[in-house]
């Protein structure tokens, strides 16, 4: 299609008249120049003839361009669509500064306008011829490759785009021609760097060029647009390389292949060994690390071994020393209960030796009371015997008598036991933990005498048959009367009665 349309053979109608309706109905394109429906472009003054008041349709999408020539420059009044109304002074701020209100009415005034399609893509399709491509592994050796695809186009900044192009002048075609000749330059000046990687990203070699296409796109379009952009004042859209065509019959292209095809190989192997050796690099790792927590899991069992060893070493010392503390002390009792037993005969002897003196007292001579002496004196005498001290002297003599056997008695047995007091068949027999060990059995009796000798507190830990666990002995309601305080003093001896007279 024709940048301004088909011209209509069809008679003109009379120039001037009624006021004009300004309007664009083409369907494709991108620059537009209004003219009278029926005619063709710069074929009559009309289209630069515009009245005051004339009907302007813009569309949405478009942007209607007044163009004024002055002296001084080219001067212009945008619409931007969608708008639809009448051309007056308001609306036309640059037109109104140029010819003012003399004009009035319908009075024409000169003007150019035309129709930018800001919606409208544009296609126009390219194709680089064979040009020699050069891998950096073999300068020497080019290949031939063509480029073929196709871009989209439009403008999105239309003032720039004015700055740019002489619209009054602007010719479609002309235009696709200019697009696809730069497109073509910079194709090719991006593609043959691509296999070096000078256009940024990693190198692509030119026997993967063609698989890799989409990537070899992206690195293209990415130097496309903004180049366009600058130059023709449009934006590339929707650009599309289709075919990358590689000559693989020519020499430098076959030289480039065996080339990668050995490159490849010896990158495998490359790489097999490299996974080899980290492969066995790992292993020998993993031994020296399983060999290093062997040897620390020997260390640990050696040293838990020492430990469990000194503990065991320990406590037999303990047990040890508790069981000679132990017969220490049944050897001090029973040289306590000797002892005792020693006083205490000590005790009667010298009793009785004093109720003897005692008796030899209270005795007189019968016989001179009777022959020589008073009569009365005799009577009163009881024939020379105190009754009340003979009396005591048998009462004491009795206790002590008493006494003396209980001594013997329970000397005698707790020697034949091998402890200082004997124990009753059947009474019930204590443990005593001593330093963390077990003593004994002692006898409610034996564990008395500890309770006073101070080795036995309530505190100290007791065990007997029939106990779940060790407990304090003064917890224990057996041996709870061990520990109870006597306050009480020991009462005193009755008097002796006094003598008769």
């Amino acid at each position: 299609m024709g940048l301004f349309g088909k011209k209509d053979a069809s008679p003109k109608p009379n120039e001037g008249g009624l006021m004009d309706a300004i309007r664009c109905d083409e369907q494709d394109y991108l620059i537009w120049k209004w003219r009278p429906k029926g005619e063709d472009v710069n074929t009559t003054k009309k289209e630069n003839a515009i009245r005051w008041g004339s009907s302007l349709n813009v569309k949405d999408g478009e942007v209607a361009v007044f163009l004024y020539h002055q002296k001084d420059g080219t001067q212009m009044d945008c619409i931007e669509g969608p708008y639809n109304g009448s051309i007056k002074t308001a609306n036309f701020p640059i037109l109104s500064s140029i010819v003012g209100l003399a004009f009035g009415g319908g009075t024409p005034f000169q003007a150019e306008i035309y129709y930018i399609n800001l919606a409208g893509l544009i296609r126009v399709q390219f194709a680089v011829p064979y040009f020699d491509m050069f891998d950096p592994r073999l300068p020497d050796f080019p290949v031939s490759m063509a480029v073929r695809g196709s871009f989209m186009m439009s403008i999105t900044d239309y003032k720039e785009f004015i700055k740019l192009h002489r619209l009054s002048n602007f010719d479609m075609e002309q235009f696709k021609d200019q697009t696809k000749d730069s497109l073509i330059k910079y194709v090719k000046g991006v593609a043959v760097n691509i296999p070096d990687g000078s256009y940024g990203g990693a190198p692509i070699p030119i026997v993967q060029m063609e698989k890799r296409i989409l990537q070899v796109n992206d690195i293209v379009e990415q130097y496309i647009k903004p180049k366009m952009q600058e130059i023709y004042g449009v934006t590339v859209k929707d650009f599309n390389i289709s075919e990358l065509d590689v000559d693989k019959t020519c020499e430098g292209y076959k030289k480039i292949n065996n080339l990668t095809a050995d490159y490849t190989e010896n990158t495998l192997k490359t790489q097999q060994n490299i996974n080899i050796q980290s492969m066995q690099e790992a292993n020998r790792l993993q031994m020296e690390q399983l060999a290093e927590t062997q040897r620390m899991q020997l260390k640990n069992m050696e040293e838990t071994l020492r430990i469990n060893r000194e503990e065991g070493q320990f406590a037999q010392h303990q047990t040890t020393e508790a069981n000679a503390y132990a017969a220490k002390l049944g050897a001090e009792q029973q040289n306590i209960g000797a002892f005792a037993v020693k006083n205490q005969t000590q005790v009667g002897i010298a009793a009785a030796e004093a109720m003897g003196k005692a008796g030899s007292a209270g005795v007189v001579n019968l016989g001179s009371g009777g022959a020589g002496g008073n009569g009365n004196g005799g009577a009163n005498n009881m024939g020379g015997i105190n009754p009340g001290a003979m009396m005591a002297n048998m009462a004491i003599g009795q206790s002590v008598g008493m006494g003396m056997a209980n001594m013997l008695g329970n000397a005698f047995s707790g020697a034949s036991t091998g402890m200082g007091a004997g124990t009753m068949p059947g009474s019930v027999m204590y443990n005593v933990a001593v330093n963390g060990a077990s003593t004994g059995p002692y006898s409610v009796e034996q564990l008395s005498k500890m309770v006073q000798g101070g080795q036995l507190t309530a505190q100290s830990l007791v065990w007997t048959t029939g106990m779940a666990n060790w407990t304090a002995a003064g917890s224990v309601p057996d041996l709870a009367g061990l520990f109870v305080t006597q306050t009480g003093a020991v009462p005193p001896v009755p008097p002796v009665p006094p003598p008769l007279n």
